[in-house]
This record gives structure tokens, sequence and C-alpha cells, in this order.
């Protein structure tokens, strides 16, 4: 009784909620439960693609725990591929290949795992354009950039003085930078205090990461360094306010234990408002202190198939106290989760969680009262602006737990409630509810194709929903997480489909499939390789003995290897298969493996090469073969290869048919 009793208030709390997410989600008028939404006749066909035909849009959602961004079509709802980003990948050879390991590297090592949030499109005059898709790692701060005319990962760059970099990596209006805010507060530089000392040793960085107009390739430009908040998530202004970002932050209490208490006592916390046009000024003018830093750079080489990483060691920090006009913190109701700037760029949207209501902050006020000095007090060189004189506007009881808002472009807005499990629909300006519909269950992030970009397509929205415990045939303890999509193009909200995605989806971007389809890559140009182990032809292949280190340069075409049989290989030999795929086809990618191996197969591309390390351990004849079936006669696209004790003296040699050569 004792125990019950404890326990009654959290119930009849849980029960409250209970209560409020039904009468939101199911008992509303005009909710999409009803005639025309998911159970409606139409929606079978408003997102029937039919064989043969292409959907409208390419979604990719962020892999969460699982490291790795997924690729859907919209509106069917179809898997297209698994881009393997932060973790490895055993169907692609991804980290296992000698190629791709590089990629992996970090100031700590080698590290094969991230938790994978926010894709974010590259954006060229504030639309999306199809170059390039940018993705945080969460957990050893790393940022990632997929190129999208191979749908792989071109490079992953290591964030310094960071702890869990979470409010990443938006794109600034023209990618001149993408953005990396820290979610931990950590020492700066990293140093060995006592935790309770976090108020006044751990500092929080915001990173702004250049990207090359050309080639994309990503170098940490500079970092700005601010108190100890949490930051949380971000968005870069557009057309007005370009030249600005905007960070959420919690824990402006500068707590560091039991968070979920002791980090919810301030009525307002923060968004961080970075003037990164001024911060561009600083730099060129020396006012930045150059500081060690260790952080690994990592970039793949299309020419040699091969990436390298670079360590880095200094980065420059700018200082707000030394830096007037840098940065402004916007007061905003209560541990606000995301940010999102409208597409005119005058609306700053504050999700806070924690809040009954939204509040709306107005650029040109922000402007204002910056000019006017309206400002409460000043932490840490970094003015606070008066929350009455920057307020545009606020949504009134809209919900449950807000966290992330877009845009249809056509002066609506949309944002997601995750206690209430609800997308609602808002009007800029008025800030009234027009609709909401329910979602299944806890919807955390939500996606429009284009949505934080000036240009919205206001026709469909993706709601990205945390539980599904009824939606699915079961399995087991963990359920899949789940996608729905809705309808937005008329006056109400219409739910179309339900789909399961991979890991936990954070967050998503969508664009229209015409500004990707002609880009993408078919083939590698075989005389456009520059891998220093290629075979371009079969004349070229060999096996060379270096020592106790053996190069294989192999080619394989359907239906064979060559060579596609080798003697002479020793015990404690590292054998190196570095294996060309011949092929000048579209969709003609070859496997490789070998009985074994301690690593994973290799998926090769038309025209390109990848290299396996092999290590024997035994005496015998063991089989390859190619992994992808490419062929009536992939079954016969197979080889042997010989291993001797380690002091034999069997001679290196192989060959293809009756064709043998000895080294």
């Amino acid at each position: 009784m004792k125990n019950l009793m404890l326990k009654k208030p959290l119930l009849l709390f849980a029960l409250t909620l209970l209560g409020m997410s039904l009468v939101t989600s199911c008992g509303q008028k005009g909710s999409s439960a009803g005639k025309g939404g998911a159970l409606g006749s139409d929606a079978a066909a408003a997102t029937y693609v039919a064989p043969g035909e292409y959907d409208a849009y390419y979604a990719f959602l962020s892999g969460g725990f699982s490291g790795q961004i997924s690729v859907y079509g919209l509106p069917s709802g179809r898997l297209f591929k698994v881009i393997p980003v932060f973790s490895l990948d055993p169907e692609k050879g991804y980290g296992f290949n000698e190629e791709t390991k590089p990629l992996l590297n970090t100031s700590f090592g080698f590290i094969p795992w991230d938790d994978a949030h926010h894709p974010e499109l590259s954006q060229t005059n504030g639309e999306t354009d199809g170059r390039w898709c940018f993705i945080n790692g969460n957990n050893t701060p790393r940022i990632a950039r997929i190129d999208l005319t191979t749908f792989e990962t071109a490079e992953i760059i290591e964030i310094p003085n960071s702890g869990g970099n979470h409010s990443s990596p938006f794109t600034t209006e023209n990618t001149e930078y993408v953005v990396a805010g820290t979610r931990f507060g950590v020492p700066f530089p990293q140093k060995d205090v006592s935790i309770d000392s976090y108020a006044e040793e751990f500092k929080g960085a915001l990173t702004y990461i250049s990207v090359d107009k050309e080639s994309g390739n990503m170098d940490v430009a500079f970092q700005v360094l601010l108190p100890a908040f949490n930051y949380d998530l971000a968005h870069s202004g557009k057309g007005k306010s370009h030249g600005w970002t905007f960070f959420t932050s919690y824990n402006t209490e500068l707590k560091n234990t039991l968070l979920e208490v002791n980090a919810s006592q301030n009525d307002k916390d923060f968004i961080a408002a970075v003037n990164w046009k001024k911060a561009e000024e600083y730099i060129k003018q020396g006012k930045f202190k150059e500081m060690p830093a260790r952080y690994a750079d990592n970039e793949y080489d299309e020419s040699t198939h091969t990436a390298k990483s670079t360590i880095k060691n200094k980065v420059k920090v700018l200082i707000p106290e030394e830096c007037p006009g840098l940065v402004y913190f916007l007061p905003t109701p209560k541990s606000p989760h995301g940010v999102d700037v409208d597409p005119t760029g005058e609306y700053i949207v504050g999700n806070g969680k924690l809040s009954a209501d939204m509040s709306v902050h107005s650029f040109t006020k922000v402007l204002k009262a910056i000019e006017n000095k309206a400002f409460e007090t000043t932490i840490d060189g970094v003015p606070v602006l008066k929350y009455e004189e920057i307020l545009a506007g606020v949504v009134q009881k809209p919900g449950l737990g807000p966290l992330h808002t877009e845009f249809d472009g056509k002066g609506n807005a949309y944002t997601t409630f995750f206690i209430s499990s609800e997308v609602v629909k808002w009007k800029l300006g008025t800030w009234e509810v027009v609709d909401r519909a329910p979602c299944y269950y806890s919807v955390g992030h939500l996606m429009i194709p284009g949505g934080d970009s000036r240009k919205p397509d206001g026709k469909y929205l993706v709601a990205l929903n945390k539980i599904t415990k009824d939606r699915y045939l079961p399995t087991g303890p963990e359920l899949t997480q789940s996608a729905q999509l809705y309808d937005i193009s008329g006056e109400k909200m219409k739910l179309l489909l339900d789909f399961p995605t991979i890991g936990e989806p954070h967050y998503a971007q969508g664009i229209a499939a015409s500004k990707l389809i002609e880009r993408s890559k078919k083939i590698y140009p075989i005389e456009e390789n520059k891998h220093p182990y290629a075979a371009l032809g079969e004349k070229q292949t060999k096996v060379v003995r270096e020592g106790n280190t053996v190069h294989v340069y192999m080619t394989m075409i359907r239906s064979h290897f060559s060579p596609d049989n080798i003697e002479g290989i020793k015990v404690g030999d590292k054998v190196y298969f570095h294996v060309t795929n011949l092929e000048q086809d579209w969709d003609t990618p070859h496997g490789f493996s070998v009985m074994g191996a301690r690593n994973a197969e290799l998926l090769i591309m038309p025209g390109q090469t990848e290299t396996l390390l092999w290590e024997p351990d035994r005496i015998g004849v063991f089989p390859f073969y190619c992994t992808d079936f490419c062929s009536a006669l992939h079954q016969e696209m197979q080889g042997y290869i010989r291993v001797s004790p380690a002091n034999s003296d069997v001679a290196l040699k192989w060959k293809l048919g009756d064709k043998a050569s000895v080294q």
C-alpha cells in the first residue's frame, strides 16, 4: 500500500497526460483520423507508385544509434539505400576495406560507431541544391559529408573542444558553413578538474566548419566560446537574417547532476544568436586566440578511391568579451529543443519543450533591441536581450512538449508535440492553431521537403515517431521506429502512410528527385582510376611478395577473377587483395570474399578498386568468390588460394585458366 501511495501522484500525472493526448490526438474536430485520413479510400492511391515509376522525392533519415543514413522514396515509403557513415557496414565493406578505414579515424583512434542525428542538405541561395548531405556524429564529435552523386561518405571531420555534437550540422544559406554546437559542457581545454567545478571550469564551444564551394572539403574555421550551457539544436538565418545562426540552449542553471530536475528551474533559457559575418571580420582582424586542439580530418579521394586521415592540432577561438556584437542571448521559455527560422528569415521559433506556449521571436525586433541596447543583463560578455522587446508573438497552448517546427511556404508552420503525440499546424503572424493531426506515437522531429529552406515544398510532411506499440507486427522486446507521411497540400492534414525506419530517426531532409536524378553517378571511368594498386586490365594482374607482405593485383568481370588460382602464400603473411571491377556498365558491382577473412566482403562498383587484408593462420586451400549476383554464371565466379607453412619454399605463382605466372 505504501508503494502504491508513493506511485499514485506519478500515476495520476501519466493518466492526465494520456487523457490530454487522447483528446488532442483523437477527439479533435477536423482530425485526419476520420474520412480522407489513414482509413480513407484515397490514402493508398495517394502513396502508390506504379511499377517502373519513380517517387517524387528522396528522403534522407538519420539512423540514430545505427550511425547511418537511410534513403527512402516519397510518397511510397520504399527503402532505397542505407548509406554507411559512422558505423561499420559489412554489406559494402565500409570501414573494413583498407580504403575506407581512414574515414573512421579520430584523435581517439579508430572509432567504428557513432550516434547520427541530423542530416542536412547543402543549399544555394537558401534552396536545397542536391550536392551534399551532412550529418553529425553525436558521441565522438564528428560531422560527415555525403556526396549525392555517389550516395557515399566523402569526408568526416572531428570537432575539437566539444562533448556531444548535437546542434549540428545545419547549413548557412549558401553552405558557407555547417555548424556544430556542443551538447555537453566540457573543460576548455580538456584537463583534470573536479566535476563539481562545472560552472567555473567548463565551457561550451560553438564551431563553424567551412565548406569549399567547389569540392565540399570541410575545415574548422573558428569556434565561439560560450558558457557551459547544453546547446541543443540550431538553424542559420535566411533572407534578412542571413549571416546569423541561432542555437537553442538549456541548463542555463549550469548544473552537472540530475539534469531532468536541476536544469529545469529557470523560467527561461536562451537561444544564442551568433553573428557569423561579424565573426569573419574579427578573424580577419586577428582578434582570435589560436589554441591547441587535436582532431582528425578524413577525406576520400574519388580518383584514387582511397581515404586519407590528417591530424590537425590547432583552432581559432573567438571570446565574446573580446568581440562585441558577436553573440546575443534571446530569452526563450523553457528548455527549448528546436529553433527554426521561417522562409523569410523574420521569425525565429523557439520550441520550449517544458512550456505551455510557444514563443516566436522577430529578427527585426532583435536588431532593434541590439541597436537600442535593450539588455536585461550580460553573461560572460554576451548581452541578454529583453524578452518583451524581441517577441513577435505567442502560439498559446498548442499542445504538450513542442520539439520541432518546419514550414510549408504558404504562411503556415507545423510543430511536433512529443507528449500529446501530434503535429499542429498554425499560422505565422496570427499565431492561431488551424489544424492538428495525431501521430502514433511520441513524435520527435518532422520533415517537409525543403521545409527549413527559403522555398519549402508544401506537399508532404513526414513525422518521425519514437514508439509504435500497436502499429506493426511484434518483433520481440524492441519494436521498429516509424515514420508517418501526411498530405499537407490542403487545409487539413491527411495521414497517408506508415513505414518502418532504420535505427531511431531523429531528423530528416527531403528533396525533389529531379534535383538528384541527373547528378547520380553510374560508373567510375576505368581510365580515371588512379588507385596505386589498380589493375586496369587482365594483363596488369600480378602477385608481388615484399617480405611477409603480399600484394595481389586482381581484376573481376562477368564472370571470373584474374588471377583465380594463387599459390605460395604462407602462414603469417599479410595478403592484400587489391580488386578492380573492370565493368563499365551501370549497376554491375561485384563482391569479393575469401574464407577465413576476419573483416568483411568487398562490394566494388564498376571501375573502382578496393582492398581486403587477409591474414592466413593455418595451412590449406581456401576458396574466394563473388558475393554479389552478377550473371547467369555468378556461381562459377570463384578461385582458390593455397597457404603453405611459414617456412615453406613453395614458389609464388598464379594463373587464370591455363596461363600461369611465377614471381
